[in-house]
């Protein structure tokens, strides 16, 4: 994390759930969360534009993309083909796909945790903090 407000990079197909986790990350009692600067990106496309030209903190990628696998994201972050350059941020999958195999997934492509679907405000905003405190 830097030493100015942290920077989240929310990658979610869906601008009513991009609407409602800024607006839970922007009322969060934990200082670090509510001052977090929240970036979006509506697809895989757009976050790599993102994570090439942007610093991040943390990304908290959805799984189920218009353009394809969010593991892919995951997994180019870890190469270094996305993002070259920059320093690599924490990656939390949010997913609704629970199962063992799919975490070892995950883990095996660089996500750093997971935030289950459907999730209640808290946890949102427990995770994030847990994954900005660890940067």
């Amino acid at each position: 994390m830097t030493a100015e407000n942290p920077r989240i990079l929310l990658v979610e197909d869906e601008e009513l759930n991009r609407t409602l986790v800024k607006a839970v990350l922007s009322r969060a009692a934990i200082e670090a969360v509510r001052d977090a600067e929240v970036l979006d990106a509506g697809s895989l496309g757009a976050a790599r534009t993102q994570l090439n030209t942007e610093d991040v903190d943390l990304v908290l990628l959805d799984m189920n993309l218009p353009d394809g696998n969010g593991l892919l994201l995951a997994s180019e972050l870890a190469s270094g083909s996305v993002g070259a350059g920059r320093r690599k941020p924490a990656v939390v999958a949010v997913t609704a796909s629970v199962l063992p195999q799919d975490r070892a997934a995950a883990l095996e492509a660089g996500c750093d945790g997971f935030l289950d679907k459907p999730y209640a405000a808290a946890d949102l905003v427990a995770t994030v903090a847990e994954y900005l405190r660890r940067g």
